[in-house]
């Protein structure tokens, strides 16, 4: 048994003050007030010290250097850099690409989740930021990658048709757990049943649906919205759009990214007021360029992105994700957002668990995976902990 003794912990709603976790086979078997020292027990002082559920984030590219579309290794190099990061399980989010890459991207996935790297975050099913949006809306996506179901292949060498990447997708369906779509584009509401149908996750995002036309793709099946307010119709007060209809549903996820510069702290903050906490999930929306220093240049989906002070943008200073760390995304809910430490930690774990159905960890709680993250008093990581071992230690 392991207990982590006189840490202030954070319980999905509350903060239990100078109290001790105990540890045990992977799982967390005790929750107690106070210092204990049960006989035989490796206690570990934690006075001082913030404990805190896993960080799970569904939307993330890549990180220090790397993009999950890199190479047939990507995955597991970012499966290994995020927990220092305090990340204990991530969904590898890949964008528009072509066959073949998403191919590769796919079938790492299923190699790293059946051989996990037991000091590397979780690999959980991927997130495709898929082929199928609105080129309008697409933002850094690759324009060229864009099809609609059932359509047609341009006409040029060696392209490719929407069919050619459902196959892979089919193929590959295991490995595959929300798929982003612009239900509007022609066949959209086809191509919502047939993933659906399939047990996918279908998420609204980069769309220029009206509110109806979101309600209604609500209604055949969308349970989640990809990076809310980001490259979707806004919400106004004659046309409340994308946003609107995703927060008036009460059975849809919504993803935030949470690096202040996406979106506003304040907006965030309005957001989780007009909704239930359940329904919000923080996310990085990171890319290779998170963790490298401002003009350092990476890749994302093959193209180059530079790395900003809080953002990534193409060459053409297209605004390209983030450089945002879960850490980093804890302490923008926390002093910029004003969340208390139980709320935020809500967003960053307890919600996406929820979301993507792991009923064991997310929590901390007694007979849960002791998937956590010890901060200090900055709210930096000290050690993260992954099935009860610390992979990230001092």
């Amino acid at each position: 048994m392991i207990v982590l003794a006189g840490g202030d912990l954070v319980l999905p709603d509350r903060l239990l003050a100078g109290a001790s976790l105990l540890i045990d086979d992977g799982r967390i078997t005790g929750i107690e007030p106070g210092v204990v020292h049960p006989a035989g027990a490796d206690v570990r002082a934690a006075t001082g010290l913030l404990i805190v559920p896993g960080f799970i984030d569904v939307h993330v590219h890549g990180v220090a250097g790397t993009d999950v579309l890199d190479d047939a290794d990507a995955v597991a190099t970012v499966a290994a850099s995020l927990p220092r990061f305090g990340v204990t399980g991530f969904c590898p989010t890949s964008v528009a690409c072509d066959p073949a890459t998403l191919a590769m991207f796919l079938h790492a996935v299923a190699r790293a989740r059946a051989a996990p790297n037991p000091d590397a975050a979780v690999v959980l099913p991927a997130h495709l930021e898929s082929n199928f949006i609105n080129p309008a809306w697409n933002g850094a996506q690759p324009a060229g990658c864009l099809r609609t179901f059932r359509g047609a292949a341009p006409e040029e060498a060696g392209a490719f048709t929407g069919d050619d990447i459902l196959r892979v997708l089919h193929a590959e369906a295991a490995s595959v757990g929300i798929v982003t779509i612009a239900p509007e584009l022609e066949g959209g509401l086809d191509l919502l049943a047939v993933l659906r149908d399939r047990g996918h996750i279908v998420s609204i995002g980069h769309s220029g649906a009206s509110y109806e036309e979101a309600r209604e793709a609500i209604r055949r099946g969308v349970t989640h919205a990809t990076h809310l307010f980001n490259r979707m119709t806004p919400l106004t007060h004659r046309a409340p759009g994308v946003v609107g209809a995703v927060l008036d549903a009460p059975g849809v996820a919504a993803e935030i990214i949470c690096d202040g510069a996406h979106v506003h702290p304040r907006v965030v903050a309005l957001a989780l007021r007009a909704t239930s906490r359940d329904r919000v999930l923080a996310i990085t929306d990171g890319t290779a360029a998170a963790a490298l220093p401002v003009g350092a240049r990476a890749r994302l989906g093959g193209r180059t992105i530079v790395a900003g002070a809080k953002t990534a943008t193409l060459e053409d200073g297209t605004l390209a994700g983030s450089v945002v760390t879960m850490d980093g995304a804890f302490r923008t809910l926390v002093r910029d957002v004003g969340l208390t430490l139980d709320a935020a930690a809500y967003a960053c774990a307890t919600s996406p668990a929820a979301r993507l159905g792991l009923a064991d960890r997310g929590r901390l709680e007694v007979g849960r995976r002791a998937d956590l993250v010890v901060l200090g008093p900055d709210l930096a990581v000290r050690q993260t902990w992954i099935a009860g071992r610390p992979v990230v230690e001092p």
